[in-house]
C-alpha cells in the first residue's frame, strides 16, 4: 500500500502545482480589466468629441505604459479631432477657440511615433499640410478687421436701409462696404421701387472701389414690392 499511497500523493501534488501555474493571479486580472475599461472610456470620449477629457485619459494610459504602441492610434485620432475642431470653429468665426484647438493638434501630432518613419511619410506630410493650411486660415482671420454689420458665422446678413436720413444711410453704406471687402461678400440690393436701385448701387460701388479698387463686386438687383429697402450680404465660400 505504501508505494500506491506515495504515487497518489505525488499525483495530487502535481495536479495542484499544475493548477497553480495555469491560474491567472487576481492582481493581473484586475489590472487587465482596469486597462480595458480605461481604453473604453478613452474611445467614448473621442466618439463624443470630449477632447480635453480624452487627452487626459490618453496621458494617464501613456504614463502607465510609455512603450505601448497600441496607444499611438488614439493619439493620432485625438490630434486629427483637434484639427477638425479648429477648422470648424474658425469657419464659425471663433478665432480664439480655433487657435486653442490648433495648438493642441500641433502638440499631439509630432509625439505620435506612428507618424514618423519612411512608411508613414505620406501621412506626416498630409497632416502637416492640413495643419499649415489651418494655421494660415487662422492668421488671416486674426488679421481681418471686426465685422461692422454682418454675422461672419451666418450664410447671409440682411441690413435694413434708412432712406429717410441720408447721414445715417451714408454711415450704413460705409459699414456695408467695409464688410463687403473684408469678408468677400456678394451683395443683393432689395428695393420696393425700381428707381431706388441705381443710386444705391452707385453709392455702394464707389465706397467699395475706394477701399479696394481691384475688388470683384458682385451686385444683384431685386425689386420686392412688399419689403423696405435693404441689402443682403453673403460671404463667399472658400
Amino acid at each position: 500500500m505504501k508505494p500506491f499511497a506515495s504515487r497518489y500523493l505525488l499525483l495530487v501534488a502535481f495536479s495542484l502545482l499544475l493548477g497553480a501555474c495555469q491560474s491567472t493571479p487576481p492582481a493581473a486580472t484586475e489590472a487587465t480589466d482596469a486597462r480595458a475599461a480605461a481604453i473604453a472610456q478613452l474611445e467614448q470620449s473621442l466618439a463624443s468629441s470630449e477632447l480635453a477629457t480624452a487627452e487626459g485619459q490618453l496621458a494617464a494610459l501613456q504614463a502607465e505604459s510609455p512603450n505601448d504602441q497600441s496607444l499611438e492610434q488614439y493619439q493620432r485620432q485625438l490630434a486629427e479631432a483637434y484639427l477638425r475642431r479648429s477648422q470648424i470653429v474658425l469657419q464659425k468665426g471663433d478665432v480664439n477657440a480655433a487657435a486653442t484647438a490648433l495648438s493642441r493638434a500641433r502638440v499631439l501630432m509630432p509625439k505620435a511615433p506612428a507618424l514618423t518613419g519612411g512608411v508613414n511619410n505620406a501621412i506626416v506630410n498630409a497632416r502637416k499640410a492640413e495643419l499649415d493650411k489651418a494655421e494660415a486660415a487662422l492668421k488671416a482671420a486674426e488679421a481681418k478687421p471686426a465685422a461692422k454689420v454682418i454675422d461672419p458665422t451666418a450664410e447671409s446678413t440682411t441690413v435694413a436701409l434708412n432712406l429717410s436720413d441720408m447721414g445715417k444711410l451714408r454711415r450704413q453704406l460705409d459699414a456695408i462696404a467695409a464688410d463687403t471687402v473684408n469678408y468677400q461678400c456678394d451683395v443683393s440690393i432689395q428695393v420696393p421701387r425700381t428707381d431706388d436701385y441705381p443710386w444705391l448701387a452707385t453709392l455702394l460701388t464707389k465706397r467699395v472701389n475706394k477701399l479696394d479698387a481691384n475688388f470683384d463686386l458682385n451686385l444683384y438687383k431685386q425689386i420686392l414690392r412688399t419689403v423696405p429697402a435693404q441689402i443682403v450680404l453673403s460671404p463667399r465660400k472658400p
